[in-house]
């Protein structure tokens, strides 16, 4: 069975995203996009534009880690109307912190581009700890 558009979407997204390819990641969401990110650490927020999204946020998670951030896709669903659910494991070293933790991003999806971008945690806490 092939997989779902939205799921390759996003496949494609992460992949980019582990290689660093910025540009292939800026092709995959609309110029308004919005990355909302959990938490009351330096890092949470919500991040609206592509420049915003891309330098302000994926930047700062590559120069806050000194290049260690580190995400595994390990499953995605679809609800075939626009809707596209991640689960991952991410790690990162920041100082003397490190940090292995699941999370997920509900990714919203209008044509065949990203629109929304609404990440998730398992323990909020401890992401507050490693990134405050």
């Amino acid at each position: 069975m092939a997989e779902h558009p939205h799921a390759a979407l996003v496949r494609k997204g992460y992949e980019a995203f582990q290689r660093g390819d910025m540009d292939t990641l800026r092709g995959l969401m609309t110029g308004d996009c919005t990355h909302h990110v959990p938490g009351s650490h330096p890092l949470a927020g919500d991040y609206k534009g592509l420049d915003n999204i891309i330098e302000g946020y994926y930047g700062r998670l590559y120069s806050e880690t000194g290049g260690t951030f580190r995400v595994e896709l390990l499953n995605l669903f679809v609800d075939g109307r626009g809707h596209t659910i991640s689960v991952h494991r991410f790690t990162a070293d920041r100082g003397d912190k490190h940090i292995e933790e699941n999370g997920g991003i509900f990714f919203r999806i209008v044509g065949d581009k990203i629109t929304d971008l609404d990440e998730c945690v398992e323990d909020m806490d401890k992401v507050n700890a490693f990134w405050s």
